[in-house]
């Protein structure tokens, strides 16, 4: 294992855990504590990513589960694992503000990736990222990912999804193979 992974613990998150999970989503992506790092959302959206509803409605889905990703007894990253059929779905991917940049997001998508593949025979991993997110796209292709031009609506008017700062979003859907 990466030495960068050895004081990680990586497990199912709990409904005790939903407030610090939501915080985590937020401070990653959300307000001016998300421009310490570098997935910042705050000049297209504003308002909130997730809310504790949201969350503890997929950690209590039976169709998947989120992972939280713990260094010194507090959550530092997270992502959402969706099992889809023959795929599985990436979803509340999270690392906290202060630990990107130094590989943490890496080690937590190969962990998502080797646990869909090895648990549920998952031969695809899919997400979906805003399609004017160019850094965060270039990042995922780096890693295996590759754009496929479908597109969905960004939920327009739905302020669970953050307020809109622009008139042009939408999801696109991105694939890798899990071999």
């Amino acid at each position: 294992m990466d030495t960068a992974a050895t004081d990680l613990t990586f497990r199912d998150a709990t409904e005790t855990d939903v407030d610090a999970l939501v915080a985590l989503v937020e401070s990653a992506y959300r307000g001016d504590s998300s421009r310490v790092g570098w997935t910042t959302e705050a000049d297209i959206l504003q308002g909130q990513r997730t809310d504790p509803e949201g969350v503890l409605e997929i950690i209590e889905s039976t169709e998947g589960r989120v992972l939280a990703v713990e260094r010194d007894g507090r959550i530092v990253a997270c992502c959402q694992l969706e099992h889809r059929g023959d795929h599985a779905y990436f979803g509340m991917f999270a690392v906290s503000p202060t630990a990107q940049g130094g590989g943490l997001g890496s080690i937590v998508m190969a962990e998502a990736e080797r646990q869909a593949r090895e648990t549920w025979g998952a031969t695809e991993m899919h997400m979906t990222v805003i399609s004017v997110r160019g850094d965060l796209i270039a990042w995922y292709e780096r890693r295996g990912y590759r754009r496929t031009g479908r597109m969905t609506p960004f939920p327009y008017g739905d302020e669970r999804f953050g307020i809109p700062q622009r008139d042009d979003l939408q999801f696109e859907l991105l694939v890798k193979p899990l071999v």
